[in-house]
């Protein structure tokens, strides 16, 4: 088995997808997000690249969230904090979800045969879930502002290193998941504190998300899987 991460969504192409597994992963915050909708009920999740097609999705079966560069989109029912998407309104609905890296991560690698969403919440679970697709995998970083982040690359080597540990044996890796299956070995006993060093948390928590930052830190805490199975719906894999 062969796994390529990838830096951020713009250094990959959509046909480089086919006849692979593809994990997108934005930490803080999108990934993290559509792990906790799930967890707390919502029927699914659809990933959605513009504001206006969010907006269009509006309707009494829906729960329509979004952010851009951190912030909130004015008319929205909620943002892109993980704890928005804790409250009973979500439950039995579907999440319209669209933000400035993830969701278009999501986008870009819907010819992949199987695509999930990954955060350090769910890392675990999803290389097990690899371990069993027999695929050469793609990990995405969906990153920020078109450059990698840390905590995404992270993210990427513990998946890399709980499959290795499920395989019983070392994957191909390309140079990138080869360093960062060694950083994530180096730090995995302080990860909050190394991914406080990166500049998606300081901004966050410059803007008083501090608390996100914190959750979507916990090592499988919330061990659901999204994956798309329809009409890019994402949807916890049983």
């Amino acid at each position: 088995m062969r796994v390529d991460v990838i830096a951020n969504v713009d250094d990959i192409r959509s046909e480089d997808f086919i006849q692979k597994s593809a994990v997108v992963i934005d930490v803080l915050r999108a990934t993290s997000t559509m792990i906790t909708a799930l967890a707390k009920g919502a029927c699914g999740l659809l990933p959605v690249e513009t504001v206006p097609e969010a907006q269009s999705k509006r309707s009494k079966h829906t729960f329509v969230g979004g952010e851009r560069y951190y912030k909130k989109i004015p008319g929205f029912q909620a943002g892109n904090s993980p704890h928005d998407y804790m409250s009973e309104e979500v439950a039995g609905k579907l999440v319209v979800l669209t933000t400035s890296n993830g969701t278009r991560g999501l986008l870009k690698s819907q010819r992949a045969s199987r695509l999930l969403a990954a955060s350090f919440m769910n890392g675990t679970a999803c290389a097990s879930a690899l371990a069993n697709f027999e695929r050469d995998v793609i990990l995405l970083c969906a990153g920020c502002k078109n450059e990698f982040s840390l905590e995404d690359g992270l993210c990427a080597g513990m998946i890399i290193d709980a499959l290795e540990s499920h395989l019983g044996k070392p994957v191909r890796l390309n140079d990138l998941g080869a360093a960062m299956k060694l950083a994530y070995r180096q730090c995995r006993h302080n990860l909050y504190e190394t991914v406080m060093e990166g500049a998606s948390a300081k901004q966050l928590v410059k803007l008083g998300f501090a608390h996100d930052v914190e959750y979507c830190t916990g090592i499988d805490t919330v061990p659901v899987v999204p994956i798309t199975k329809k009409d890019l719906i994402l949807t916890p894999l049983y």
